[in-house]
């Protein structure tokens, strides 16, 4: 039998991936054809995300792949939330707007004075964070946008590279459901949103399953390289919906941690949870593969350390393991932080940020990068435990079990810290779920699967996981008092 093969191009706010999966005997292989950095770009005074750059990398690694041998299917997921505006000529209008840009900045205020905050949740089931597409879309008209004034289409990220790919403008379904502009009771965009902004949906695409095949790659898109048996297939576009999918979870007693630059944790439901409570603990309702919804909170992630290690990188040698190694040395509890404060969003210097928030609050700052790593993790890790403690409050089914993937699940410290802090065993991989779902759900929509259990017994047989019982659970608890009186809010 010979091998299925599709590439997974994988693009995060702070990396990208383009990833070969070999799909043979019931067994996936995942291969790594290309990694690229992913950073901000400044263009007067406004953050943007360097999108001729990123569509380059992608081209090359498809090119790259598909040198090697025909592939079947290509899928795209990124990051959410981002988007760009087209003109009537089909061509961006300027590079798109990075979600962490200050434009926003009282967005959430002014909009609610126009519908309120009950109203957006009830429509949309929708966390309230400032980088929603709702508020970065309503900034761009209360500030006067020339290129909104303009725009004939609205593209997310994802969009953007299936119309570079394939021509076709479309808009994944779970992608829509994270942007607080669709509705899901009537599984389209929300009218009554675009008409308190002054536009109309007709600048949003037709929105489509995941798995859809959106059309045959563009015969001229890699030079040299037949691609005529390749198709554009639409995954999980949305990054977490990917991860999710691939999570080698067994039952419905578990939630999911994916953990990469931020750290979405929550819990599969058949139906959006609209509860006032869901509402008041500020949760977010994004749909799924599989059908129905993940019922989940966004928490930063790794972005902390991430910005750590780039200050750190200019001065020293340290590495990874090294610096994981001088945080299981530092002393435990010194400081803790709110991850999700609004401190950490965007700042100059995240060591900076860091140690201006221990100050706020009263506690000794750190100075060694052990003392950072081990503030920020075991931060993380009262984090998770408190938001577990929410979705047990409005989530109709019990959680037992937690499943870490993505890049964080390869830091042992923090799965550790997990295990400790929420008393929960943690199954702790694969690393690549992101790009493992997205194969998989191209695999399925070529006939090579039928559901998204089975999809997960084959990330579960064809990668090593870890397990982490909790060892130290109760040396958890007056440190978890100290964070509940940091008094952000969450």
């Amino acid at each position: 039998m010979s091998a299925h093969r599709f590439l997974a191009v994988d693009l995060g706010a702070g990396g990208g991936r383009v990833m070969e999966g070999r799909l043979e005997g019931g067994r996936l292989k995942l291969e790594e054809i290309r990694r690229f950095q992913n950073e901000m770009m400044e263009v007067e005074g406004h953050l943007h995300w360097n999108i001729e750059y990123l569509q380059d990398q992608v081209l090359c690694g498809l090119e790259d792949c598909a040198s090697r041998g025909p592939l079947e299917g290509i899928g795209i997921d990124t990051w959410g939330v981002d988007f760009g505006l087209l003109g009537p000529d089909g061509r961006l209008l300027g590079p798109p707007f990075c979600y962490r840009d200050h434009r926003t900045d009282g967005a959430i205020e002014d909009f609610f004075r126009i519908v309120p905050r009950e109203r957006v949740f009830a429509l949309t089931g929708i966390q309230v964070l400032t980088i929603n597409s709702l508020f970065q879309l309503y900034s761009m008209v209360r500030d006067g946008s020339s290129q909104i004034k303009r725009a004939s289409d609205i593209l997310f990220i994802p969009d953007i590279f299936n119309h570079l790919l394939s021509g076709i403008k479309a808009t994944e379904f779970t992608y829509a459901t994270t942007t607080q502009l669709y509705n899901p009771a009537k599984g389209g965009w929300e009218d009554g949103l675009f008409s308190a902004m002054g536009l109309s949906t007709d600048l949003m695409q037709n929105i489509v399953d995941p798995g859809t095949v959106l059309g045959p790659v563009r015969s001229d898109i890699c030079r040299g390289i037949d691609n005529a048996g390749t198709v554009v297939i639409a995954p999980g576009t949305h990054d977490t919906a990917s991860a999710v999918a691939a999570v080698p979870a067994r039952g419905d007693d578990w939630a999911f941690i994916s953990c990469g630059t931020w750290s979405p944790m929550g819990v599969e439901v058949k139906e959006p949870v609209l509860s006032r409570r869901a509402m008041e603990l500020n949760f977010t309702n994004e749909g799924g593969v599989g059908g129905g919804f993940r019922l989940l909170k966004n928490i930063t992630g790794m972005w902390l350390l991430q910005q750590c290690m780039k200050e750190w990188d200019k001065g020293t040698s340290l590495d990874y393991p090294t610096l994981m190694d001088m945080a299981r040395a530092a002393e435990p509890f010194r400081s803790i932080i709110d991850p999700d404060d609004s401190l950490f969003l965007s700042p100059s210097s995240m060591t900076g940020a860091v140690g201006k928030f221990c100050r706020d609050s009263g506690q000794p700052e750190p100075s060694a990068p052990g003392e950072f790593v081990r503030c920020i993790l075991e931060s993380i890790a009262l984090r998770y435990r408190q938001v577990l403690g929410e979705i047990r409050e409005v989530s109709p089914g019990p959680v037992n079990r937690l499943h870490i993937v993505g890049g964080g699940s390869r830091n042992d410290l923090l799965c550790r810290f997990t295990a400790d802090a929420t008393g929960l065993p943690v199954t702790a991989g694969p690393a690549e779920a992101t790009a493992l779902g997205n194969i998989m759900v191209q695999a399925m929509s070529l006939g090579c699967g039928d559901s998204i259990d089975e999809l997960r017994r084959v990330v579960s047989r064809s990668f090593e996981i870890v397990h982490y019982e909790p060892q130290d659970h109760d040396t958890w608890a007056q440190p978890y008092r100290r964070f509940l009186l940091l008094g952000s809010e969450k």
